[in-house]
């Protein structure tokens, strides 16, 4: 793989460096020996890792940001064109690019693998990259969540000529990326913002596995019927897997991470390695030992002797895959389900489907939709809002209710949690903070 060799230290400007993608970039960048700065609107845990590695951090958006000698601008696609940096660097005439075009010109520079999905993308990326490790291919790892094996990193540095990468189709993004091997883990309403329906959604990822070389490799879930359908024209390429699979078995016996998802996950992963010619002894021996991601169905601690989770779920499908996960590890528990919508646009165009998604819960409580920058509408947010869906969720004769902040959130859960309650708190935004505000009363244990 080529580094940057261009006889002095090379600098590049990140806007939005906090986010999960667009900092795993920064880092490879770091990695490669080039001068890094970027801005974000607020600090986070993400903004304070990448200052301890040497990246020059700003909280806001100035033109000042920019350092005299800044030759490359990437932003995320939620910047709007009147941000002030991204003017500046337009003005100086630097090189700007998006996040997922910067990321497509890296692909081009390594044998890259891709992993893409309504679903499943975050663990697959991370159990595809602990086969390969397992395997001697030492692949570096973009990857949209933090994983433990990496040192709670997004990121992972290699040596060997592979690049893993979760690549999101949310704006289209995959597009830009040029896959030796393609994973597919499934299709579903998502991203309709981009999309409008979810037959524009098969259209893209149709589009994408047609990127991939007629020398490469498809990998596609067979169990899926939208993928095995988009996938028909390819099959001279595809190597598909399902939970039919003799290993999938085998799978369910080692995993330590719960869900029939989660082995297709790992199906997934298994059948890169085989296709790379890993042993399938060090494919099941990384798969055994990975002990899950950060905010998925990640365990915090015990509060009132209730167990109490994060997870990252936000789509419904999401949602009720997690809770069946955690119906079938905790079968005569109270489950609670604490969840923040992300997105108003997400929570309009599938309204039906989220009334439906908590069913599983014994009790509901749901806080203020977060809203994306760059990404909501007058219309989405006319339209859907917590307190109309905790209504809906009533009439199915749930346990439902509107809590107006984290606050709120926080004294229900100290005041009616008991001993046996199991508590998932969910979304895409911010309400994984909820735990930090109740971490004084959460009892560290090492497992469940």
């Amino acid at each position: 793989r080529r580094n940057l060799n261009l006889g002095h230290q090379y600098m590049i400007h990140f806007i939005g460096i906090g986010g999960i993608g667009v900092s795993a970039l920064a880092k490879q960048y770091l990695a490669e020996g080039a001068a890094v700065s970027g801005s974000d609107l607020k600090r986070s845990e993400i903004t304070d890792e990448l200052s301890g590695l040497g990246a020059r951090i700003k909280i806001g958006h100035r033109p000042g940001n920019l350092l005299k000698k800044t030759e490359r601008v990437i932003y995320t696609a939620a910047t709007p064109l009147s941000n002030p940096e991204l003017r500046e660097a337009k003005k100086r005439r630097c090189k700007v690019q998006t996040y997922a075009e910067a990321v497509g010109e890296l692909t081009r520079r390594c044998r890259t693998i891709t992993i893409s999905g309504a679903h499943g993308k975050s663990t697959t990326t991370a159990l595809t990259a602990l086969a390969l490790i397992e395997g001697y291919w030492d692949p570096t790892v973009i990857v949209g969540t933090k994983v433990r094996e990496f040192g709670d990193s997004n990121f992972r540095r290699g040596y060997g000529p592979f690049l893993v990468l979760e690549a999101d189709e949310w704006n289209r993004s995959f597009l830009h990326y040029s896959p030796e091997i393609a994973v597919f883990t499934n299709i579903d309403a998502e991203h309709l913002d981009t999309y409008g329906t979810v037959e524009g959604v098969e259209t893209a990822f149709r589009d994408y596995m047609a990127r991939v070389p007629r020398n490469g490799k498809i990998i596609v879930n067979r169990d899926d019927a939208r993928l095995v359908r988009v996938a028909e024209p390819f099959r001279r390429q595809v190597v598909w897997y399902s939970l039919r699979d003799r290993a999938a078995d085998t799978a369910r016996r080692i995993l330590r991470i719960p869900g029939a998802h989660n082995v297709l996950n790992a199906l997934a992963a298994f059948t890169v390695g085989r296709a790379l010619g890993v042993r399938d002894a060090d494919i099941l021996r990384a798969l055994s030992r990975f002990s899950g991601t950060w905010r998925r169905f990640e365990f915090k601690g015990l509060l009132n002797g209730a167990f109490v989770f994060t997870d990252y779920g936000h789509h419904p499908t999401e949602i009720q895959k997690t809770l069946a996960a955690a119906r079938a590890r905790f079968p005569f528990r109270r489950l609670w389900c604490v969840y923040e919508p992300h997105q108003r646009e997400r929570l309009m165009y599938l309204w039906s489907e989220f009334t439906g998604a908590f069913d599983l819960a014994d009790r509901v409580c749901l806080l203020p939709v977060y809203d994306v920058a760059g990404r909501e509408t007058r219309r989405g947010r006319k339209s859907a809002n917590s307190e109309k869906l905790a209504e809906e969720i009533r009439r199915r004769g749930k346990n439902s209710q509107y809590l107006e902040s984290f606050t709120a959130a926080r004294e229900l859960i100290r005041n009616e949690a008991r001993q046996g309650d199991v508590i998932f708190v969910m979304g895409a935004g911010g309400v994984y903070t909820l735990t930090d505000l109740i971490q004084n009363d959460i009892i560290k244990t090492a497992t469940v």
